[in-house]
C-alpha cells in the first residue's frame, strides 16, 4: 500500500512558476512509475507527465512540454512537478499517482490557479 500527499499548489500569475511535491509512504514507492494528472472544472482528468521508477524515462503531454519538468528523489520517497511559464489554462486540481500501472494509488490533489 502506498499513500500519496501532494503539496505546493497555490495562486500564481500567468508566467509564474510553482513546484508541486508528492510525498509517498511505503517502501515500494521507488519501484513504481509516478504520474502527475490534472482536472479542470467541467473537464476530464488528463495525464500531464509520467516518470519511470528509475527516472530514466519521462513523458509529457504536448500542452506542457517545454514548460513542466517531472522528477523524483527515491531516497526521499518524493516526486516533483516543476511548472514554469504557467498559463491560465493550467488552472486545475493536480494529482499524483503511483503503482504498478502508474495509477493504482492517488493523492488527494492540490489546487493550482493561474490568474491572467
Amino acid at each position: 500500500q502506498v499513500q500519496l500527499v501532494e503539496s505546493g499548489g497555490g495562486l500564481v500569475q500567468a508566467g509564474g512558476s510553482l513546484r508541486l511535491s508528492c510525498a509517498a509512504s511505503g517502501r515500494t514507492f521507488s519501484s513504481y512509475a509516478v504520474g502527475w494528472f490534472r482536472q479542470a472544472p467541467g473537464k476530464e482528468r488528463e495525464s500531464v507527465a509520467t516518470i519511470s521508477w528509475s527516472g530514466s524515462s519521462r513523458y509529457y503531454a504536448d500542452s506542457v512540454k517545454g514548460r513542466f519538468t517531472i522528477s523524483r528523489h527515491n531516497a526521499k520517497n518524493t516526486a516533483y512537478l516543476q511548472m514554469s511559464s504557467l498559463k491560465p489554462e493550467d488552472t486545475a486540481v493536480y494529482y499524483c499517482a503511483a503503482g504498478p500501472t502508474g495509477r493504482d494509488y492517488w493523492g488527494q490533489g492540490t489546487q493550482v490557479t493561474v490568474s491572467s
